[in-house]
């Protein structure tokens, strides 16, 4: 008969996704990860197999917390379209404040991910470009929707604005991560509403840089 475990494997993976956010995957030692969760050496490979296992198990909670957070924020048909994006910007924003450390913020974990293993590990490059795949067809939903009602003046093809915003987004992630204060994320963002509410020329210069 198998031992009970005696410890929270949800606590653990989210102790460990808190873990590999801070530091990167290649830059996590087991020890760090024995630390953070708790757990002995064995208990940890007993339990997730490898250290790749706990990390893809991680990155998995966070997408399922961050991910499922925005897409409440994007779903959310009692606010116009602008008003969702300047939510979604808001609460990135917010939580950049909430997650900083000696001043700069922890960036987001997909997008640090995208930069450190996409391109060397097909299964995190799966997971994280499934992740995108979702959050450009919410955005792109919301703009659609935003450009029928009015409300986003732009009339640049929805999914370019969608990759757009999305990468503004990142580009707040990474910026908090180098020390920029709230009032030059603010900025970043209110640059993006700006371009969203404004229409581009009819003369097709909207095809241009």
């Amino acid at each position: 008969m198998p031992r009970p475990r005696t410890f929270d494997e949800d606590r653990a993976v989210d102790a460990a996704m808190r873990t590999f956010w801070a530091n990167g995957y290649e830059a996590t030692t087991t020890r760090e990860l024995c630390e953070a969760t708790g757990l002995g050496r064995s208990s940890i490979y007993n339990t997730f197999a490898s250290k790749h296992d706990l990390f893809e198990r991680a990155l998995a909670r966070y997408i399922e917390t961050t991910t499922g957070a925005h897409l409440a924020i994007l779903n959310d048909r009692r606010l116009s379209a602008m008003e969702r994006i300047h939510a979604l910007f808001a609460m990135i924003i917010e939580a950049e404040q909430e997650n900083r450390r000696d001043g700069r913020g922890l960036g987001c974990l997909t997008v640090n991910m995208t930069v450190e293993l996409a391109g060397r590990d097909p299964v995190a490059a799966r997971t994280l470009e499934l992740d995108v795949e979702r959050r450009l067809e919410a955005m792109r939903a919301v703009i659609t929707a935003g450009q029928r009602d009015g409300d986003i003046a732009s009339r640049r093809d929805p999914g370019t604005l969608a990759l757009y915003v999305n990468t503004v987004i990142a580009g707040i992630r990474v910026a908090a991560q180098g020390g920029a204060a709230r009032d030059a994320l603010e900025a970043i963002a209110a640059t993006a509403m700006d371009a969203l509410a404004h229409s581009t020329a009819a003369n097709g210069s909207n095809t241009g840089i």
